[in-house]
């Protein structure tokens, strides 16, 4: 691909760097910015430094935050018998869309997959682990894709908390196994949270 200028190769070649987003994506998207308003263009340049510098990871549950604690962990109205894990941040955006979880969160940051090198103490599990004792939980509700790597975290997330004395259950199979629960629809995912069943070690 030929560019006319050196500078617009450059922003073409960041942008392409997204996911989902080939050369011809970052192209049409860079010649929009160069079209636009020089305020706009910097506002969003702006609003991607300060998200970059300044998100924050809440101390309880790991889910970006703004401040130390999240939204969803100070809140009063959650209900803190439930406890839902999940591998990733994207999942509890999933999860609240659907507006059928009213409990908390633990993000666990992956999932266990020898293969890609990440094993249990890559994971936010040993967090998990204490924050249960005071955490007045009754249900750990394990909403973990049903993958390979998925499977392989809940099996050994359940044998790391069968000393805790909580009910272990995952979510209902409605969501297609080799599924990430991100690309799930919203009335599916709500309906497998609320059909969720208790968690067999096969």
């Amino acid at each position: 691909m030929n560019f006319p200028s050196k500078l617009i190769e450059n922003a073409v070649e960041e942008l392409a760097k997204l996911p989902g987003v080939g050369k011809k994506t970052a192209l049409r998207l860079v010649l929009h910015l160069l079209k636009a308003e020089t305020e706009d263009t910097k506002q969003l340049s702006e609003a991607l430094l300060r998200m970059r510098t300044g998100i924050r990871y809440c101390k309880t549950c790991h889910n970006i935050s703004d401040l130390e604690v999240c939204s969803i962990c100070s809140n009063p109205l959650r209900d803190r018998s439930l406890l839902c894990v999940v591998s990733d941040m994207r999942d509890v955006i999933a999860i609240e869309n659907t507006s059928q979880y009213k409990g908390v969160y633990h993000v666990l940051g992956g999932v266990i997959s020898p293969l890609e090198g990440v094993g249990p103490s890559d994971l936010h599990i040993q967090s998990l682990v204490e924050r249960l004792p005071t955490s007045g939980v009754k249900e750990i509700i394990l909403a973990l894709s049903p993958t390979m790597e998925g499977d392989t975290t809940a099996f050994y997330l359940t044998r790391k908390l069968k000393e805790y004395p909580a009910r272990i259950s995952s979510i209902a199979r409605g969501v297609p196994v080799g599924g990430e629960l991100e690309y799930t629809d919203e009335i599916t995912l709500g309906r497998s949270i609320l059909d969720r069943t208790a968690y067999s070690q096969g």
